[in-house]
């Protein structure tokens, strides 16, 4: 290794950015991840003791812990009278670890130097996972062996089958980057190379993560409503282009769209078989919530609640066991997960949280919102209604979300200018 190299990578190693970019570089590789969480407590810990008021000063912290007391605060409101208390508190436990991350971020990223150095470098983990995920398309191999039988599994591997969720979610740091670097041309490039995978992964979704990824972007680049409407209409033929490729090409892309025709036919049965059952799973959310309105059946209960409302002939009572005598283990819908393990208290949290979010975001004027550009992509991808989605209060998931979160909370405050002191940065 050369000097410059070795000198490089120290330099990355001691930089605040490392924790904060240890979170997505490891979340393929089980819970490694949570190493990056725990330095970021350890640097959290460090800036407290040594200057104890310092949360008073960033109104980026401030805003990161009142949402993140909306959504703790919803976990323990429900674990008081949980169906599972066992889960649900050990859950409220383990949500604690992301206060200290959003602190740390808003503190790292200080600097619109710093924040551009972290999407970079979050980048080139998520380009990674497409060359991966694209050498195993092409070879049935990649990073973490033979892929999936049914579906693209990339750098996440044939039994964790993360690679759609986790690529779309993180794509706006790639296209962010690519256009940063290369102008329009990189940012097309890297969405069709990004669309190969996303689409082979299997996860439908995915697919409408990704498109709203898309929305995004046109609409920053297309500067009118015009124009806008124009992007949507070319970006739409190559997606069906692209569609119709991968639906001679790949065996596993057909089999997915197979499934997802029967909704043409308009019957509760289509809908349902295009859906994979999931119409069982949210006809007996809506019963557990309205049998549990008030704070719900308890974060991560709703496997073990599920079957006290379920049809005798579910689905997945029947046929699809998240584990023995129990049924679907979560809502797939974001608004239905905080609902029935939540009930209306949280539903009110939650609502408070995204219309303060909304407000600071605003407040925040053109340049942060400018700054915050493609982590409010994600954000806002990830937590589209409209869509199934991850549970939210699961260590993997709830990780992944709360680390976008901080970095979004931290952009709209980086605003200290570059080679200035600051607290932690």
């Amino acid at each position: 290794m050369s000097a410059g190299l070795a000198a490089k990578l120290r330099a990355g190693l001691a930089s605040p950015l490392f924790p904060l970019w240890l979170v997505p570089a490891l979340l393929p590789v089980g819970r490694s991840a949570e190493f990056g969480v725990f330095l970021c407590l350890l640097g959290a810990m460090l800036l407290l003791v040594r200057e104890p008021r310092v949360l008073s000063h960033h109104e980026g912290a401030k805003l990161y812990l009142w949402l993140f007391a909306a959504y703790a605060g919803a976990a323990l409101v429900s674990a008081v009278d949980a169906v599972a208390p066992g889960k649900s508190w050990g859950t409220v436990v383990g949500i604690l670890r992301f206060a200290p991350l959003g602190v740390y971020a808003c503190f790292a990223v200080r600097r619109p130097g710093k924040l551009r150095a972290l999407y970079m470098a979050t980048a080139v983990v998520v380009a990674i996972w497409v060359v991966d995920a694209w050498v195993q398309a092409l070879t049935g191999y990649g990073l973490a062996g033979a892929s999936n039988a049914d579906r693209l599994s990339g750098i996440f591997g044939a039994t964790n089958l993360k690679l759609g969720p986790a690529l779309s979610a993180f794509s706006p740091f790639l296209l962010w980057a690519a256009r940063e670097r290369w102008g329009r041309k990189g940012l097309v490039m890297a969405f069709l190379l990004a669309l190969g995978p996303v689409l082979l992964s299997g996860s439908r979704a995915s697919w409408i993560c990704y498109g709203l990824v898309a929305l995004g972007f046109l609409w920053r680049e297309a500067g009118s409503f015009r124009r806008f409407a124009l992007a949507c209409v070319g970006t739409g033929g190559v997606l069906l282009l692209a569609g119709a490729l991968a639906w001679q090409v790949s065996p596993k892309f057909h089999e997915r769209i197979a499934r997802t025709l029967p909704v043409l036919q308009g019957t509760q049965a289509g809908l349902d078989s295009a859906l994979t059952g999931r119409l069982d799973i949210w006809t007996t959310a809506v019963r557990l919530y309205e049998t549990h309105p008030i704070n719900g059946v308890g974060v991560r209960g709703f496997r073990v609640a599920y079957p006290e409302v379920a049809a005798p002939d579910d689905h997945f009572l029947t046929a699809e066991k998240c584990g023995e005598g129990e049924g679907a283990c979560h809502a797939h819908q974001v608004l239905l997960e905080v609902a029935t393990e939540t009930g209306t208290i949280g539903l009110l949290a939650w609502l408070a949280a995204t219309v303060f979010a909304l407000r600071q975001w605003w407040r925040a004027g053109v340049a942060a919102r400018a700054r915050a550009f493609p982590v409010t992509v994600a954000l806002v991808a990830i937590l589209f209604p409209l869509n199934t989605h991850m549970a939210f209060y699961s260590a993997w998931w709830g990780l992944l979300a709360a680390w976008l979160l901080a970095i979004w909370c931290a952009a709209l405050y980086a605003d200290l200018p570059d080679g200035e002191g600051t607290h932690g940065a």
